[in-house]
């Protein structure tokens, strides 16, 4: 697990509850055949699909979280187009998504560093 310069680090939580737009779409894959197509469009690369509509949102919840620990663990910045919600817990959502462990390192760790 990479340590994180401690002002990324003590920004991770906040990081983790920035809301972003969510777009959606349904698609025909074939005649009778449709696919529900979830993406966070100011978060490049985080898109999901699936036949499920919760199935493709708790995907796409996964891509987000990664998508933000791995800009934060190589030092760069993720887009950050409003304020965090501030009821917001991403640890119980990332232990929901079974990547608590990978998001308690990071918070862990910039609490020791006294950030």
């Amino acid at each position: 697990m990479a340590t994180l310069p401690g002002r990324i680090a003590w920004r991770l939580r906040e990081l983790l509850s920035i809301p972003y737009l969510l777009e959606a779409e349904a698609l025909e894959t074939e005649p009778g055949s449709w696919v529900v197509r979830l993406s966070y469009p100011e978060l490049p690369g985080c898109t999901a699909e699936g036949a499920v509509i919760e199935n493709a949102l708790k995907e796409l919840e996964r891509r987000r979280i990664e998508i933000i620990l791995d800009l934060v663990e190589t030092g760069r910045e993720p887009p950050v187009p409003r304020k965090p919600l501030a009821a917001a817990d991403p640890l119980w959502t990332a232990h929901d998504l079974g990547l608590s462990g990978r998001v308690a390192a990071l918070l862990s760790g910039a609490r020791e560093q006294g950030a």
